[in-house]
Order: structure tokens, then sequence, then C-alpha cells
């Protein structure tokens, strides 16, 4: 499932990707860079989504977390880089009221993930069941709480594309050139 989320967070990106690219295609509200990077970032983001799904965390810990700290810190910055984009497409491509809540919901991932991070990297060992008397429980749960607030950040955050891509139509074309 989450090799197939990941997949379909790097269409949702591409594809907000090429809106922003449309928008401006000339490039004077100075976001072609802007949109290349977040678009590369949220890319990097979804391949460590991928590391997540295919390396067990009891397994392969240390590629599992790497795997989890790109996917969290990617998708973050790719949330406040899109939400610096829509404030420079605003109001013509954006209502104030969307980036507002872009920006509300990068800025809550972008607070939850300095914890999670943090309470992860302080807990001694890898295990799936936890009793509250045992030393990292704390860290544990912190680090849970925030890992959690982060994806429903993502989530919440990728529904904020609907309105953007309801009058957008995608079209695939396949061209030919010389003799085959």
């Amino acid at each position: 499932m989450m090799n197939f989320s990941a997949f379909l967070g790097a269409a949702t990106m591409y594809t907000r990707y090429k809106i922003v690219e449309k928008q401006d295609p000339a490039g004077h509200l100075g976001t072609p860079l802007l949109n290349a990077v977040s678009l590369g970032l949220g890319l990097a983001g979804c391949v460590g989504m991928g590391i997540v799904a295919n390396f067990q965390e009891l397994a392969v810990p240390v590629v599992h977390d790497g795997g989890a700290l790109l996917a969290f810190v990617c998708g973050v910055v790719y949330t406040l880089l899109q939400t610096a984009l829509s404030y420079k497409c605003c109001p013509q491509w954006n209502s104030r009221a969307t980036c507002h809540a872009r920006m509300a919901i990068s800025a809550v991932s972008c607070a939850a993930v300095v914890p999670m991070i943090t309470c992860a990297s302080l807990i001694s060992i890898t295990k799936l069941e936890w009793s509250p008397k045992e030393k990292d429980y704390v860290y544990h749960v912190v680090s849970a709480v925030c890992e959690w607030t982060v994806a429903f950040g993502f989530i919440f955050y990728f529904l904020t594309f609907i309105r953007d891509f309801q009058n957008v139509t995608l079209r695939i074309s396949t061209e030919l050139n010389g003799d085959l």
C-alpha cells in the first residue's frame, strides 16, 4: 500500500508541477526554479516512502529509518515550497484562504517533524511493542504522534490541490519521428 501511495504521491506532484508550469509559462513570477526544486524534493520523498515500504523496520532498521527521514524531511520541504508557489500565484490562481490553509498545514508538519526526528534518534532500541514502564517509551510515543501528525499533514495538504486539479485536463501524447 505504501508503494502505491508513493506512486500516487509522485503522480500528484508531477501534475501540480505541470499546472504551475502552465500558469506561469514565461517565468514572470519567478516560479520555474522553485517549481522544479519542489518537484525534485517531492519525488525524493516518494522514493523515501518506497524505501520505508520495502525495508522492514526490524529487519533493516538503518535503511528503513533513512527512508523515513528522506520521506518526511523532503515531504515537509515540498509542502513549504508549494506554499511559497501558491502565494506567488495568488490571487490569480489560488485564493488567499487556500494559501493560508496550505501554510497552516505546512507549519504544523514542520513543527512536528523536528520533535519526531529528535525523539526517534533518542530511542536506544527498535521494537514494535512497548510498555509504558520502559526507558524510551516517552520518546517512542512523542515520535509516533509526530510521525502521524506529519503523515496526515501530507494527506490534508494534497487535498488542498483538489480545486487546482478540477480545471485541468492531462493528456499523454506519443509521436513517432522517422521510420521504425
